[in-house]
This record gives C-alpha cells, structure tokens and sequence, in this order.
C-alpha cells in the first residue's frame, strides 16, 4: 500500500509556508523532524551554496550485503531469493525548516534512485510495490501526488535518469543474463520515451552498466563494468555514450584497476565530475571514497582524481565544487570541498528493520542539456566502424608496420545462468565466458581497416600476423547502433590526442568489408568436440595413461571436473590465455596464439606431428576465443563430480612430502594437495598458486574417472614392478594389494559410478541441471513443458539465447 502524507499531521500548513517564504534559519520543534540535525556547515551551506534550493528528495530501504550490483533480482541458484528486503520510502527534506514529507511509505516494497526533473515538479525513480518481485519506473509529483507507473514486465528497471530530448535512460535485467563471476542478475543500459514506451537497448555488456547521469554537452555518463583478457574484479571504470547509445567511450580509469567508479555526475560550474570510488571489487551499496575527478586530463592520469574522504560514503550529489550530498548507514551528510562533512538527517532507529538513507537530490528547476541528434537508424542491422592505424596505440612498441595483415573479430556471450564465482568448469584460472568467432576483416598496408559489423553485440577484435597468428588483442569490446559509424585512431589509442584526419585511408577505398567466416569449422569451439580429437589424431599414441612419454598425458580421459588433457595443457602451460590478471595492457604477442607453446608442438618440428590447416585453424580459433573446455553454458553446475579422497590415507602415505590437509567447500568434500606438476613445468601457475581454493581442484585432476585404476594419483606413488609409474622417488606403494593404495582406488571408483550415471556435457544422454532450464524456459528458449525424458540439444538451447538478443531491423 502506498501512503502520501506528511509524518505529524499536526504542523500547520500556512506556518510552514509562511517560514519557507521568509527564508526562516529555524523551525519549532513542533515542525522539525526528530531525525533532522542542523549544524554549523548546514547553516553556511544554506546561506552559500544550498541558498534558494532547500529541500531535497531521497529513499530510505534495507541495505544489502552482497556485492555492490546485488541490490535487486534474484540468484539464479535461488530463485526465491532475492537481492533486497521489504521496507521502503520516499521521502522529501527541508533542510532550512527541518519537515520531512513521506511521498511513499511501503513496509513491504522498495525504492530506489530518486531524480528530480528538470521543471524541479515532479520525480523520476524506481519502486518496487510491495508484494512484487521486480522494481520498475514511477513518476511522482513533489508534492507527493499522481504517482504513476511508466515500465512494467518480469525483469527489473532501476537507476534512471531524465534525457534533455524528453526521454528517460535507464539500467534493466531486461538483458537476461548473470554476472559473469557471481549468481544475479545483470542490468544494462536501456532507453524509453517520457511515457515508458518505445523501451529499447542500448548495451550489449555482458556485465552492468551502472548509475547513468547526463553530462553538461548532453552525453551521458555510467559506469561500465568488464573483463574482456583481465581480471573480473578490477576494471569497473568510467565511460559515456550519447542518449540514443552512440559514440560509446571510455572517460576515465580504463587503465585503473582496484576501484569500482560509482554514481558518478557532474559538477556545476566545472567540468569536473565526482564519484564513489569504491575500494576494491566495489562495496556493499556502492560505499565509497567520495572523489572528484577532471576528465580534461585523460582517461589514465590518476592524479586528475583528488579523494574528498577518508571515511566511506555512497551516492555524492554534487551540488557545487564546495557542497556535496552523500550519505551513509548514518543517514544524510552535506560535505564541503576538502572533504568535512556534517551528519543533517540521522536514520530513525528503533524496533523492526531499519532503513537507511540512499540518493539525496535537490529538489529545484535545472537546464536542459542540448539535444544530441540521434544516429541511430533503426532499418539497419548493423554499424560501420573505420580503424585509422591498427599500429598507433598504447603497447605496440616492437610491432614492425606490414606485421598485421587481419583482424579476426570475436563475440562476447551473454551468460543465462552462473553457480559459483570462479571459472570453473569453463577454464582453469582463465576465461569466465564463451566467445563467438565472427571472422576476419583485412588490414591494409597503411593500417587502416573498414569493417560492417552486426548492430547492438560486444565484438572485440585480435590482430593477427600471416601466419593467422594473435600480435595483440583488444582487451575490451565494442557496441555499434544499427546504422552507427564510428571511427578510432587505433589499437589502444590514447584517448587524449587528436586524431590525425586522413582522406587517403586505403581502406575507404573499397566497401567496408564483413567479417569473413572460417568455412566448415564451428564458430562457438568446444575443447571435447573440436580440439580434442585433434589430439587423439597426433598426440595421445604418445602421451596417454599407459605411455606417459614425458609425464604428460594428453588422452580425453574425465577427471572430476575436466578431462586429463584438458589439466595437461593448463598446468604445463602450453595456452598463454594471459585472462583474469589484475593489470590491463598486455604486451604485444604476449596473449593468445602467438605466445601459446602448443602451436609451436603441433606444427611439424615436435616428432612429426603435423596438422592439417583445417586442424591448426581449430586449435587457433580455440585459443583466441578463450580456450574454454566447455563450449556451451549448459556445462555450468554440472558434470563435476569429486573424489572423497581419504585425508588420513594421504596423510599417512603422502605427508612426508607433500601438504595435505581437507578442504571443505560447499556440499564438496576435497583434499588439498600441494605439488609440483613435474619437471617441465617448475612451480605451480600463479593463477592456482595464489588461489587456495583452488589447490583442492589440482589434486582431482590427477583421478580419471574413466580408468580409475590409471589415475595419476594412485599410479605416481605405485612401485612399477607393480604396474605403477613409479615417480615418487621411493615405492610409496609396492603392491595393488596394500589396503591404502586399494582405498585410494575405491574413492575414485565411486565417483566414477556417479560420473557414468550423472554424465557431463559431452557424454551422450547429458541433461542440465534445473537451474539452467528453468531460465531458459523462462527466456523462451526452451518449451515451458519440458518431461524428464526429453533430449536437449544444449548447443542448440545456447545459440538460442544468443540469439534472440540479436538486433532485428524495424521495418518501414
């Protein structure tokens, strides 16, 4: 139920009026509301500053504890769970007279992201009612009255901001996907009319774009978060786009992991802006250092960014360079330039659950921003994009002009569903999602390239060498309009130099060219389906679990979460995927084909192990794309199946040598096993090394459920008179018969029972688990009456998904 009246009914109207008229510094305390606390910089704000605009709006909810983004939606794991609590407010502060209006009061909703129009009469939020699972748009007048409701649907609609031309920006689930490292929704930015119709996308993220807000020149400034070749957990920067979702480009902190740049708007007066810098992967609620930053310096110089404080706040409004909003669990704070800041309006407490205090905004009349023509021409299906020079950028030191001959252009996949914060059973420390190989385009002898690329999806690009082979790749993606052309100076240019304008490109001598596909090979690679029979046909007479030419087993054999080879390549090294690291800029030839030893091992000179082309193109496409193990979503949440090894067996027979101890995760029982991985590889990979978490998955790579009596694991300690490899220096053990080593084979032997009985995704009869065809019937991609009988194609389900967020021209 949604309630609009003032909190004491008592005061008087006409005194209130009256007080607001004269400008009066006080109010009785009969007026003044218990939670307001007026102090000596509220009073000087009011009379600088705040003089002429002296109330405000903001919310009151229930705080979250997740991460930042987990403030709407559902876990995809757990639907009936929800990233919010009941209990919300609307409510609307003067900070001269102390009253406080309540416009809506729902014990059993939410609300969120409150924004004041232009015309200073009405308000632009997000409200979930009571009851319901999903926020949408709602407008409200000041006053408290003819609250009405804009979007509506199944997915939730959240940080809005008017547009200048009459239209509002906004950030929604309406994109359908997961976080890429976590279990919750996404939103991403989408656009509608004033009315809340003609709602359409703007984003192709894979992960959220967050808290957008018009700029000066009428662009409109939002965080976006990604993590195309780098970590998942750094860059979370700040970039702009015009309102009709053009001319998407980064601002500041492309460069600057460790901080997530949140609620981000612009100063009046300046051309600076301020934001939260929340430390880290970013904070509960977006708590933050307040920071001001000048953009006029460009996007990577860290000391154009000055931190007002010290002490976490969330939600600064800027109201000049010297008068801030923020607020915290406390309540409501103004905040002069240098940082000092006064608590004016402290959360009420008391029984029940508390609401704490969110997005404090002036409540005045402000300009309109200048219209930007829209660009988009919705008929078309795709945008134009001309690159300059792909050798002038950032890192390019050491690649010789004629090197790049193409550019082999990826698509980022949308995730439908995710059970965990790691990679797994995608990759082993690397990617966290699947790519899409579109083509190729060419790259002429002067370094330009013009290209038509498909309308609305996160294409990212790899320039490649003539042998097909990676020089550097793009790490981040880029989204066309349907009819958009954009141009950029060149790989990783500098975003701070003028672009040198040329008419003689050789590449706008001819048709943008569209990204030619590789003829008869999959464009989603799956490592069982494609890779791995490659190395069946030139590896595994040499390298399997009976030979062992080198300690290294290259066979297709299961282990507990992905296949021996699989492991193999991974810890030795042979794939520089060079993902998931805390830094940005990679060097050239130091990611992907070039850099990955297994091209040097497959190209003839390794024991005659030559592959065909159409063989070496797959195993190039599968490491440029990510070099994931599973090639379809389906395989998340399922298929691993882990060994119960016996702790006090291991202890007992591998102590002596190596660390041993149990490791609990949830409903999963491991032993962590610290090892090397044998001579050719030196130490363990930073990536599990640096992750303990992960050292109990290295000790189940070394058990095939296939042949458990083959597994690593128990032949490396077993004497080789006794049919073992014999690589533990002394006989562990000397005979199959010893009670230990027939234990440890009896562990393995029980999973694999459940291994061949639950199946994995590339083993016929595979079934998801509920979670994934839950949502893939609830985004129509499979049929909602589904009997446990039904085959399901997976690969066919993926594409799907993927496709159906595909742009389809309007017709005429």
């Amino acid at each position: 139920m949604v309630r609009r009246a003032l909190v004491d009914s008592r005061r008087s109207s006409v005194v209130l009026l009256a007080l607001y008229l004269v400008g009066g510094a006080t109010a009785s305390a009969e007026d003044r509301d218990p939670a307001f606390r007026p102090g000596k910089l509220l009073s000087a704000m009011l009379a600088g500053p705040l003089a002429g605009s002296e109330e405000i709006v903001f919310a009151e909810r229930v705080s979250g504890n997740d991460h930042w983004y987990v403030n709407f939606g559902y876990y995809c794991n757990q639907p009936d769970r929800m990233g919010f609590a009941a209990g919300g407010r609307l409510c609307r502060l003067n900070l001269r007279t102390g009253r406080l209006q309540v416009l809506i009061d729902d014990p059993q909703g939410s609300v969120r992201d409150p924004q004041v129009h232009y015309s200073g009469k009405k308000i632009l939020f997000s409200y979930r009612r009571g009851g319901t699972k999903t926020f949408h748009l709602y407008e409200i007048g000041v006053d408290g009255s003819g609250i009405r409701q804009l979007t509506d649907g199944p997915d939730d609609d959240i940080e809005p901001t008017y547009l200048p031309d009459g239209g509002i920006l906004f950030c929604s689930s309406r994109c359908r996907r997961v976080v890429n490292c976590w279990l919750t929704r996404v939103a991403t930015l989408y656009r509608c009319d004033g009315d809340g119709r003609n709602i359409r996308p703007l984003s192709s993220n894979n992960d959220h774009d967050n808290t957008p807000w018009v700029l000066p020149d009428g662009r409109v400034l939002y965080m976006r978060w990604e993590y195309v070749d780098r970590s998942q957990v750094h860059f979370h920067h700040l970039w702009t786009t015009n309102p009709d979702g053009t001319n998407q480009m980064v601002l500041y902190g492309n460069e600057r992991g460790g901080v997530a740049m949140l609620d981000a708007k612009p100063i009046p007066g300046t051309a600076k802006i301020v934001a939260s810098f929340s430390p880290g992967h970013g904070r509960p609620e977006h708590m933050g250092h307040v920071t001001v930053v000048d953009p006029r310096g460009g996007p990577d110089v860290t000391t154009t960014a000055r931190r007002l404080s010290d002490h976490l706040f969330r939600d600064p409004y800027p109201v000049t360079e010297s008068c801030f909003l923020v607020a915290d669990r406390e309540g409501i704070h103004v905040m002069d330039g240098e940082g000092k800041s006064e608590l004016i309006y402290a959360v009420p407490t008391g029984k029940g659950v508390t609401l704490e205090c969110h997005e404090p905004r002036l409540v005045r009349r402000r300009p309109r921003e200048p219209v930007l023509r829209s660009r988009v021409v919705p008929e078309l299906s795709s945008g134009r994009m001309v690159l300059t020079d792909v050798y002038r950028g950032r890192s390019m030191q050491g690649v010789e002009r004629g090197e790049i001959k193409k550019l082999l252009l990826l698509e980022q996949l949308p995730k439908p569903v995710n059970f965990s914060g790691g990679q797994e059973p995608l990759s082993i420390g690397g990617t966290f999602t699947l790519a899409r190989v579109l083509g190729t385009v060419p790259v002429e002898a002067d370094g330009s390239a013009y290209m038509e690329l498909p309308a609305l999806r996160s294409i990212f690009m790899v320039a490649l060498d003539e042998r097909g082979e990676s020089v550097r790749r793009m790490q981040s993606f880029v989204t066309l309009q349907p009819g958009e052309t954009v141009g950029c100076a060149g790989c990783h240019e500098q975003r701070s130099q003028a672009p040198v304008v040329r008419s003689d490109l050789l590449a706008l001598r001819r048709a943008p060219s569209r990204p030619r596909a590789f003829d008869g090979l999959p464009d989603v690679l799956d490592f069982p389906r494609d890779v791995q029979p490659v190395l069946d046909r030139h590896c595994v007479t040499c390298h399997n679990p009976d030979r062992y030419d080198g300690k290294v087993d290259l066979s297709g054999s299961h282990t507990p979460v992905f296949s021996t080879s699989y492991w193999t390549i991974t810890k030795l090294g042979l794939v520089a995927d060079g993902r998931n690291r805390p830094y940005s800029q990679q060097k050239p030839r130091s990611i992907g084909t070039s850099a990955s030893r297994l091209m040097k091992l497959l190209d003839g000179t390794h024991h005659g192990a030559a592959l065909t082309e159409q063989e070496i193109q797959t195993v190039r496409l599968w490491i440029e794309s990510g070099a994931p193990y599973a090639g379809t979503y389906a395989a998340l949440g399922s298929g691993m199946y882990p060994v119960d090894l016996p702790v006090a067996v291991m202890k007992r027979r591998c102590g002596e040598c190596h660390e041993v101890r149990p490791v609990e995760r949830p409903h999963q029982h491991y032993v962590a096993f610290k090892t090397h991985f044998g001579p050719r590889s030196g130490s363990v990979p930073p990536y599990l090394s640096s992750a303990p978490w992960q050292y109990p998955l290295v000790t189940q790579s070394r058990c095939n459920l296939d042949e458990p009596s083959k597994s690593v694991l128990v032949r490396a300690p077993l004497a080789k008179r006794a049919g073992g490899l014999g690589w533990c220096g002394v006989d562990v053990f000397t005979t199959t018969t010893d009670p230990d080593y027939r234990a440890l084979v009896s562990s393995i032997m029980h999973s694999a029972i459940e291994f061949r009985s639950g199946k994995r995704f590339d083993l016929p009869g595979f079934r998801p688990n509920r979670d994934y065809i839950r949502e893939m019937q609830r985004f129509g991609c499979l049929p909602e009456k589904l009997r446990p009988s039904d085959p399901i194609d997976v690969y066919a389900t993926d594409r799907a998904y993927w496709e159906s967020f595909w742009y389809r021209p309007r017709q005429k």
